[in-house]
């Protein structure tokens, strides 16, 4: 782990609590920032037990700690023990992003604006008015289903291997976005920026085998895989990539390896983004969030590849 200078008194902390976190990249990711901007931070990895949660964040609000990154298995349970929680955040239901100010706890979820950022930064179009698949219905999925939901597409397709979580994530999102009538914006990454929608999107459960799967990959703009199968070339395809056009763009959000059987197979005739963009823009927002500095996102992502 790059540390940026000399620890003092005076050095601000933040952070990563998970269990386990020694895998965590984001340390290395952090700390090569905290350099490059020349700030007197240092981003600390704390292996947190699933029964300590509030006591963790108790040491941190007296320690002054500035911020803390959530993950594995702590997305969900930290979530009681908020002051504030950002609409999106609530709307994804997990919170990877605390920020710890005059005794209270703020956590909202980088995730979904992150995924946005990198779509727009390797030249994909947020699919506005047009219809997405993702595949897969974990907690992944369920971040950019809001995104894409809130930024005003016109249809996703939730594909899972079992059927009815996909139905029903289907239906708790379109619930829970839509049952109030209101939208958020991530244009901007603005934690709390919501505004009225446009049009309700269209959410859409169903199985991998269903036979709709290959007529919605074929008329989608995007198609997001969020599984893990993707890392292992072993494993067949969750789709099949002849249903694909070319004017789709395919991104796969795992991140290791950066070429994955997904984009491999599809990179000859579609826009293909790897999953290392999104990893290193929900980390950037978290960092702005903390210092009130724009990180250098080019030296974040030269820690990880």
């Amino acid at each position: 782990m790059d540390i940026p200078h000399s620890i003092t008194g005076k050095t601000r902390i933040i952070g990563v609590i998970g269990e386990p976190v020694t895998h965590s990249r984001s340390p290395q990711m952090h700390n090569a920032a905290l350099a490059e901007a020349g700030l007197d931070y240092v981003y600390v990895p704390f292996h947190v037990a699933a029964d300590a949660v509030s006591e963790a964040l108790n040491g941190f609000l007296a320690l002054n700690v500035v911020g803390i990154n959530v993950t594995l298995p702590h997305k969900q349970s930290v979530i009681p023990f908020l002051t504030t929680i950002s609409r999106e955040a609530e709307l994804i239901g997990a919170v990877n992003t605390l920020t710890f100010t005059d005794g209270q706890i703020h956590g909202e979820n980088t995730d979904a604006p992150g995924f946005l950022r990198s779509l727009e930064e390797a030249g994909a179009n947020i699919p506005v008015d047009e219809d997405v698949v993702v595949l897969g219905s974990g907690g992944s999925a369920r971040a950019i289903v809001v995104a894409l939901a809130l930024a005003g597409v016109r249809s996703v397709v939730i594909a899972n291997r079992t059927t009815s979580k996909a139905v029903a994530l289907a239906e708790e999102l379109s619930e829970k976005i839509f049952g109030d009538n209101k939208q958020a914006n991530f244009a901007d990454s603005a934690p709390d920026n919501d505004t009225d929608p446009k049009h309700q999107t269209k959410l859409i459960g169903m199985g991998l085998q269903d036979s709709r799967l290959p007529n919605a990959v074929n008329g989608s703009a995007l198609l997001v895989n969020t599984s893990s199968s993707s890392m292992d070339t072993s494993i067949p395809l969750l789709i099949n990539p002849d249903w694909l056009q070319q004017n789709t763009t395919v991104c796969d959000i795992v991140y290791t390896p950066p070429m994955t059987s997904l984009l491999i197979a599809a990179e000859k005739k579609c826009r293909i983004v790897g999953g290392i963009g999104m990893l290193v823009h929900q980390g950037a927002i978290s960092f702005q969030r903390w210092t009130g500095v724009e990180p250098c996102v080019d030296r974040m992502r030269k820690t990880l590849t």
